[in-house]
């Protein structure tokens, strides 16, 4: 059989990831975001999380590269952290009042990027892309927890 291997979901996918990183970072950066904070920033604002453990389980990153950007967050003056009431050896993290006041203006950048994105798409092609990717991120979640657990034996 001769694939393409270039033609293959997994490298056009990726092409694809690394086209909206450059896009999004380019409209990000001016804002004083990155994109690779976006999954922190969300969690912080939606409150969806408030703690390194939470925010490295939400963005599906290892506790010490979180660790890092927090560092470079509060460094840069995007978050800010508070000792956790309950627990002493914690600490509760928020957005600081600069990333809660540029989060509305860099969320339209990335709508818009996103919208520049799939011009020629209908609203249902968009769709079902997007449906089509939340699958195959639930097919790649369970083949890594299967083969971590596997590993673990």
């Amino acid at each position: 059989m001769d694939e393409d291997v270039l033609s293959t979901p997994g490298h056009l996918i990726s092409l694809a990831a690394r086209g909206f990183a450059r896009l999004s970072e380019t409209r990000l950066k001016p804002l004083g975001f990155g994109v690779g904070q976006l999954p922190v920033l969300v969690a912080l604002q939606d409150g969806k999380a408030s703690t390194q453990r939470d925010l490295a389980r939400f963005a599906r990153v290892e506790q010490p590269p979180m660790a890092q950007m927090l560092a470079r967050m509060e460094r840069d003056g995007l978050i800010e952290r508070t000792r956790d009431p309950a627990d002493g050896r914690s600490s509760r993290i928020v957005l600081a009042k600069a990333a809660r006041d540029g989060m509305p203006e860099a969320i339209a950048a990335l709508f818009q990027g996103n919208e520049e994105a799939l011009a020629g798409f209908t609203d249902a092609e968009a769709a079902q892309l997007v449906g089509l990717l939340k699958r195959l991120i639930d097919n790649l979640d369970q083949i890594a927890n299967a083969e971590s657990a596997s590993s673990d034996c």
